[in-house]
This record gives structure tokens, sequence and C-alpha cells, in this order.
């Protein structure tokens, strides 16, 4: 396969195309990205394509890593010899990442600027105000499958008391929840929790 500045151009729009239809995360396009990087384009094989899967499903992290594996993938095929697939692999996971980002976050970006310069519109606060109590519905019921996996009341006490307090402060004060995190990293390097 012979690559040219072309090839790598029409990887960085795919996977910025990608991002924009990947509502719901970087599986629900595995058919697409499949189509487009193995069957038409060559650019890597069945094997690797299920590998990225695997390999990134595996790892700890978001669902967005099968882009980092696939454009690893298709940078180390581009050229031969170890050394030079080491830097292509690192340059391909790198352009599909920023493909992928990119499209989302400005999209993001713009809309967050639309909101806050429209604040005070009925639509907006109607919106904020539906999306509230999703939003905390999730957090309570993440916070609980996190916190109740493995704890009983009985003999974990300290940690049910360090959650509690943890989210009295976040819900009453402004205390920023990075403190928060380092405190219980302290506690629990010191056996307390």
């Amino acid at each position: 396969m012979t690559f040219t500045w072309a090839s790598w151009w029409d990887v960085f729009l795919h996977f910025m195309a990608v991002s924009l239809m990947a509502v719901g995360g970087a599986v629900t396009v595995i058919p697409e990205m499949h189509r487009h990087l193995v069957h038409n384009n060559a650019w890597m094989t069945d094997e690797q394509f299920a590998a990225s899967i695997a390999i990134a499903q595996s790892a700890p992290g978001p669902n967005i890593l099968v882009i980092a594996m696939m454009g690893w993938h298709i940078g180390i095929n581009s050229v031969t010899g170890l050394g030079a697939q080491y830097a292509w692999g690192v340059f391909g996971m790198v352009l599909a990442m920023v493909g992928v980002m990119l499209p989302s976050s400005i999209l993001t970006f713009s809309t967050a600027r639309w909101v806050q310069a429209n604040q005070f519109s009925a639509k907006v606060i109607a919106f904020k105000q539906g999306l509230a109590p999703l939003v905390i519905g999730a957090i309570l019921a993440t916070s609980w499958l996190i916190s109740a996996t493995n704890a009983s009341w009985q003999d974990d006490w300290p940690f049910w008391l360090c959650t509690v307090i943890s989210v009295l402060l976040v819900w009453k004060t402004k205390v920023h929840i990075l403190w928060l995190l380092l405190i219980g990293a302290i506690l629990g390097a010191f056996g307390l929790i």
C-alpha cells in the first residue's frame, strides 16, 4: 500500500465525519469504520480491526480508545521498518484522535457559548431545568454503583462517612471536587478508608 499525504488527509476527514455520526459513542459507528478502513481502502486488515476493538474495550478508559488503536494500525501499515512504524503509528493515532474529537469539541464549545449568550431565554432555562434532574439522577446512580459494590454498612463505616461528607460538601459548599479527591486519596493511602 502506498500512503501519500492525500491518504492521510482522507483518514483525517473520515474520522471527522465519523465524529458527527457517533451519537451514542464510537462503538455506534464501528460498521462504517470497518467499511471505510478495511473494505474500501485496505488500510487495516480484519484481524487488526478486531484487535483494535478488543484492546480498546479491555483497556480501562473511554470507548474512544478504539479510534486511537485504529489510527495506530493505519500508521504502522503505512510504512515498513520498525522505527518508522512506531513513528507513523503515533502520527496515525494522533491524527485519528484529533479528527474524531475536533468536530464534537467545536460543536460543544459553540453550543456552550450559545447557551451562555442566551442564558435568560425561556427555552434555554426550560432545557437546563429539565436536564438537571436527569444529570443528578445519573450521577447518583453512578455513585451508588461505585460505592455500594463491595462495601458493607458495618465494616466500612469510614468509607460511608467519607461518602456522605463528600456529597454534603459538594452540595452545600463551593469546595472544588479535586480537593475532595486529594483528601480521599490521602485517607486511602494511609488505610483510613
